[in-house]
């Protein structure tokens, strides 16, 4: 265990706005996903794949989950891996050197890192991308135990890159009671108080707004080919198993956030702290991030599916 508190950089708010501002140019990126807790990552993976105009997946790594669906984070991260590359086959994509094992375990404090195969993939893509002149965007849709580890392993990636982290509730919701970031509060806390630049994306309010259901996938998906009909089954598997009527694709909202930023809503505020409770505490003069607080579902669908489409139909 580390004795001492990790200390971050610290950016100007200049640096900081500029990191957050929309990117011109297609940008550097890894996916972090639980890939297979449900069905929105797979989602997410397939849009990142096929939007290459705007992000350039550099890696995809395994995050850990525990709930029914796993024995344990650590079984959680491996069904995700495996997960991961049967998404990457059905795009013809190796899983080589592209996909990382993650953490088995949850951050056991602030102030400890997990280290393995992903983080270690976050710090050295980091710094790739800082020999370049470039900003590594890590798009983060799971439990932040990954992209934390990587944070603490290499507190001087916060100067070079960006995390776009879908999770929590915004300041406003009453309570904070999100799977994502209650799973790992440590890892949680450490985003939040690392300064890294972050475009949050909450769930309640805002992710919540890509809701969807079997008949629109199925309607939408037609001229999908076979990368169509694994997503709309996996969906309609996990709503039948748990009698759902509709769902929401939560995951989707990171990708979307750059190939349809028209569809977004942001807007900046004080970087809140997050107690152990899970609890937000406002504090004026915290270091700024960027918050989505509105998302049109029916422009990012439609972009979404019109890659699908494309997908399918170069294939044929």
């Amino acid at each position: 265990m580390l004795s001492e508190m990790i200390r971050f950089p610290e950016l100007k708010l200049q640096q900081r706005l500029a990191r957050l501002e929309q990117p011109e140019k297609p940008v550097a990126a890894v996916l972090d996903t639980d890939t297979y807790n449900e069905v929105d990552d797979q989602f997410a993976l397939a849009y990142a794949l096929l939007s290459e105009e705007k992000l350039q997946l550099r890696a995809v790594t395994a995050a850990p989950f525990f709930n029914g669906r796993s024995a344990g984070p650590g079984d959680g991260m491996t069904k995700s891996y495996d997960e991961i590359l049967r998404v990457l086959d059905l795009f013809g994509r190796n899983g080589k050197n592209f996909a990382f094992k993650g953490a088995e375990r949850y951050l056991p404090d602030r102030n400890t890192p997990v280290d393995t195969p992903a983080a270690r993939c976050i710090v050295e893509l980091a710094r790739e991308a800082k020999a370049k002149n470039e900003t590594l965007h890590v798009l983060a849709i799971a439990a932040l135990t990954n992209v934390a580890s990587a944070l603490l392993l290499a507190p001087e990636i916060v100067e070079n890159t960006v995390v776009v982290w879908l999770g929590g509730n915004p300041v406003y919701w009453p309570n904070n009671d999100e799977f994502n970031l209650k799973q790992d509060v440590p890892a949680a806390q450490v985003l939040f108080d690392s300064g890294v630049p972050l475009l949050w994306i909450p769930c309640m309010t805002v992710a919540e707004l890509l809701l969807t259901s079997v008949p629109e996938l199925e309607a939408l998906s037609h001229n999908s080919g076979k990368a169509g009909e694994f997503l709309v089954g996996r969906t309609r598997d996990y709503m039948a198993e748990r009698k759902m009527m509709s769902k929401t694709l939560w995951d989707i909202s990171t990708v979307a956030a750059f190939t349809v930023p028209e569809a977004f809503y942001f807007t900046y505020l004080p970087t809140p702290v997050l107690q152990p409770d899970r609890n937000w505490q406002e504090k004026p003069g915290r270091h700024m991030l960027k918050m989505v607080r509105h998302i049109n579902r029916d422009l990012v669908f439609a972009d979404l599916f019109a890659k699908l489409d494309k997908f399918a139909a170069a294939a044929r």
